[in-house]
């Protein structure tokens, strides 16, 4: 396949015989992800459930803390992922659940892994076959290796140069918090809604654009870079975003449900 984090559902159409796809259609909030799997999906794709499979019960770590490693290999196998074989990953949320998926596999060491631009709906504009049901996959022989992401631990969050906010600009500023008990942003966090990510057709927007965007809050390559959201999921949108750009960051999968379990963590809010 060719080389960065994005495959076009016209590439995938080529090679899909030569990939295992995964299928991880999920909302906050909301469960239909199975249902819609079964109602249709890319012929040959497994199902993985981001709650189940990609992360580990919430606590200290956030309402999605990363899964245990052990668990997170067991669940890809399931889903029929080998180290040796390419892997796609696509949802219905304009990849802010495949990259996830995409973030964990590239973190425990897969060296192929690929969001499908455009989620679901570009598969469907390009006419691809839909499977319905929910069919056996044959089990895979993934093994984690050396992570080719990495994380940034709680307590060195404040020393991050540029920690970007993935969140809504709202949410940022600290003017409503739906889902979370504390309202506001880590401090010193700039804010880069996932949705500047996107071009109109919901396919990410250019290397050239994307590094432009990024560059407007300090994010380049070479810099001390890392992203939050919420709970660790929309983030790795932006870690998605930074890496078509040429950018490296690190995911801080804590993210803002995981700093504020500690009240004596620091809260900022601002009008900006």
């Amino acid at each position: 396949m060719t080389a960065g984090p994005l495959i076009s559902a016209a590439e995938l159409l080529r090679t899909l015989p030569e990939v295992s796809v995964l299928d991880v259609r999920y909302r906050t909030g909301g469960h239909a992800g199975p249902e819609a799997f079964a109602e249709g999906h890319v012929p040959g794709a497994a199902y993985v459930d981001l709650d189940r499979d990609l992360a580990g019960p919430p606590g200290a770590g956030g309402r999605h803390p990363l899964p245990a490693r052990d668990d997170f290999v067991a669940a890809m196998r399931r889903a029929g992922v080998s180290g040796a074989r390419p892997v796609v990953v696509y949802d219905d949320w304009s990849g802010h659940a495949a990259g996830r998926a995409w973030w964990l596999l590239r973190h425990h060491g897969h060296p192929d892994v690929r969001v499908l631009d455009g989620a679901w709906p570009a598969w469907r504009a390009a006419g691809g076959a839909v499977e319905t049901g929910t069919p056996a996959v044959p089990p895979g022989d993934f093994e984690p290796g050396e992570p080719l992401v990495d994380v940034v631990e709680v307590g060195d969050v404040p020393a991050v140069a540029v920690l970007v906010d993935a969140r809504a600009p709202e949410r940022f500023r600290g003017e409503t918090e739906p889902l979370d008990p504390v309202a506001g942003h880590v401090p010193g966090a700039v804010n880069v809604p996932t949705s500047r990510n996107l071009a109109d057709d919901g396919r990410f927007r250019s290397a050239e654009e994307l590094a432009a965007t990024y560059a407007a809050v300090g994010a380049v390559r070479g810099a001390d870079v890392a992203a939050y959201c919420g709970s660790g999921v929309t983030a790795t949108h932006d870690v998605l975003a930074m890496e078509v750009a040429g950018i490296r960051a690190r995911l801080y999968a804590g993210s803002w449900s995981g700093w504020i379990t500690d009240p004596a963590r620091p809260v900022e809010r601002s009008a900006d």
